[in-house]
């Protein structure tokens, strides 16, 4: 199917920009470490550019500008639009535009990139191929009004030249002479942003496709533990879509989202503030009705002689009236007590336990 697409549908700048700088990844990368050798400059200014590029995208470019879950002051503002343009991106005009069309229309024609569409699609096929025209950037008005989003929308192919390639390559000389300036230019600038951009895109395929959906099964976003530990927390990505504005993506204490701690810090700093957070009930509640619904999947698998059948049944319904519980309070616009909180937690640990014994039941399964 790709190669029936029409020559003047390839996104040809960007094709030749993610296949030249990957070719150039598998081919001279390997062919400098294997001439010169790898020093700990050189891991170090990789892996200082990969953190600074990739919190410029994930607080920047995601959370600050696309979803507006935190306020930012200008120095912050400026910090990710110059390091989030070096992730070679585009804009942060653009991407939350883009961004945003995909919470809209998630899973759907207008979604940018659709995973329904296939993995392919979803991870770069949407980048090199443009088989429809640009929609204007109606929904990012907001940023419009930004003159430092302006000026780096304008600019944004000289700035991210400048800072992927220039810089790494100059502090390279600085340490190194011309050996030195190599290796920071095809490290630091082009294997990192080939590694950046990967796991940019994997947020938009890998977590559409492998993980779980604790808060809702309404769209394909999964959260995935594994994809947090490379995208600084985004892989929590069911829950991002079900609470979009809330400026963290691990909500637990023990789930792995620097880039929370990193507003968090900052706001600490007074560098950030009105730090969005959705009530920790409304959290629960979500959880609460997503394990009924999974609860009721099972009970329509198995016959009412199944061992687990009439604990599960029972188990619906202790959750089903903890929810009309729940709507009691929201009717009458009371806040949730810490009692009734508290009953939620154990009730949704003891489902799970229950959905777990019943999944790895070799009687069930079969």
């Amino acid at each position: 199917m790709i190669f029936r697409i029409p020559a003047h549908r390839i996104n040809w700048k960007t094709s030749v920009f993610l296949i030249g700088t990957f070719i150039l990844t598998l081919t001279a990368v390997p062919a400098y470490l294997w001439h010169y050798g790898l020093d700990w400059f050189q891991v170090t200014l990789f892996f200082a550019m990969f953190i600074f590029t990739g919190l410029s995208i994930t607080l920047g470019y995601h959370r600050l500008f696309s979803h507006l879950a935190f306020k930012a002051h200008w120095s912050v503002r400026l910090f990710t639009l110059i390091f989030g343009a070096a992730a070679f991106e585009n804009s942060a005009l653009m991407w939350s535009s883009e961004h945003r069309r995909h919470h809209k229309y998630v899973d759907h024609e207008e979604d940018p990139y659709d995973i329904t569409k296939g993995f392919f699609h979803a991870h770069i096929g949407w980048l090199l191929f443009k088989l429809k025209v640009e929609p204007p950037f109606d929904n990012v008005v907001d940023l419009q009004n930004d003159p430092l989003v302006r000026i780096q929308h304008r600019f944004i192919h000289a700035i991210a030249f400048a800072v992927c390639f220039i810089l790494p390559a100059t502090l390279g000389w600085i340490w190194n002479g011309a050996q030195g300036a190599l290796g920071g230019f095809l490290l630091a600038g082009v294997a990192r942003v080939v590694c950046l951009q990967h796991c940019t895109f994997c947020i938009n395929s890998a977590c559409h496709t492998v993980g779980n959906r604790p808060y809702s099964s309404r769209c394909t976003a999964r959260d995935s533990w594994i994809m947090a530990l490379v995208t600084f927390g985004e892989g929590y990505h069911n829950y991002h879509h079900e609470f979009q504005h809330d400026y963290r993506n691990g909500v637990k204490p023990w789930q792995f989202d620097p880039t929370k701690w990193t507003i968090w810090c900052l706001s600490k700093l007074g560098l950030t503030g009105q730090l969005r957070r959705v009530p920790t009930e409304n959290i629960l509640f979500a959880e609460l009705r997503e394990t009924q619904r999974t609860l009721q999947t099972r009970l329509s698998t198995v016959s009412e002689e199944h061992a687990h059948h009439g604990l599960l049944l029972t188990m619906h319904d202790r959750l089903q009236s903890l929810l009309a519980e729940g709507e009691q309070y929201r009717a009458k616009k009371m806040e949730v007590s810490r009692e009734m909180l508290a009953r939620v937690r154990e009730e949704l640990k003891s489902a799970m336990r229950q959905i777990k014994s019943f999944d790895m039941d070799p009687v069930s399964v079969a």
